[in-house]
């Protein structure tokens, strides 16, 4: 039988997202944006769908002048990330 699946990470925006956070300490909002070419309204969803998840941590703050939203995975997110991943080999093998 195969494995289910964490449904919050079942998409493909927010499996990205969190393949990113996944490689690095934390990005920043634009930094996903650029990388996933999401929009910022679609990819700010799902930045807030995962963190009410515990999968991510979002900072908000200041870059001189500029609004600054920086994320960050937790450890939570990585367990849960490296448990989907896991899974879905198991669908591939």
């Amino acid at each position: 039988m195969f494995p289910k699946l964490d449904p919050i990470l079942h998409s493909e925006l927010r499996l990205a997202v969190m393949s990113i956070l996944a490689g690095v300490d934390s990005a920043e909002f634009s930094y996903i944006k650029k990388q996933t070419g999401a929009t910022s309204g679609n990819l700010s969803v799902q930045i807030d769908k995962l963190s009410a998840a515990g999968y991510i941590s979002v900072e908000k703050g200041f870059k001189g002048k500029m609004p600054c939203t920086t994320c960050k995975i937790t450890q939570s997110g990585l367990t849960a990330f490296e448990n989907y991943v896991n899974s879905l080999k198991e669908y591939l093998i």
